[in-house]
């Protein structure tokens, strides 16, 4: 799917043009970087998209 077709959303809390942007697209979740919208965005399958939520979740990032 071309990323320029698709409906892009950053989060609220991103104060600049320095955020990563998701969109969900037919058959999963498209990242990209907000500052290189140009570049081929990232692509995960629901399943994926899932499992990184729900480690985001249980805290598995923090530092």
């Amino acid at each position: 799917m071309e990323s320029s077709t698709v409906n892009w959303r950053k989060s609220s809390r991103c104060a600049s043009n320095a955020c990563v942007e998701v969109a969900k697209v037919d058959g999963g979740i498209m990242v990209r970087d907000s500052k290189n919208p140009e570049r081929t965005p990232l692509v995960f399958t629901p399943e994926e998209w899932s499992a990184f939520v729900e480690g985001v979740n249980q805290g598995e990032f923090s530092f």
